[in-house]
């Protein structure tokens, strides 16, 4: 099961949106209104954990490197 987060689709003007977070199988279709209020949602794509690596990776330590 994955954790999806939506966010309704303001209707009124000044509205402010409201976000939360939905259970369900990745194989479910996405959700179209909120459970709760019955509003329009849309799905919210966060971003992943921002850690990338740069440089040499341990695996390759173990490879001498060619022309050395």
């Amino acid at each position: 099961m994955a954790t999806y987060v939506y966010e309704t689709i303001p209707q009124k003007k000044g509205q402010k949106p409201k976000r939360f977070e939905y259970v369900q199988k990745m194989s479910d279709p996405a959700l179209t209104h909120d459970p709760e209020s019955g509003l329009p949602v849309k799905r919210i794509i966060i971003g992943g954990s921002g850690n990338i690596m740069r440089g040499m990776s341990i695996l390759s330590m173990n490879n001498p490197r060619k022309g050395r």
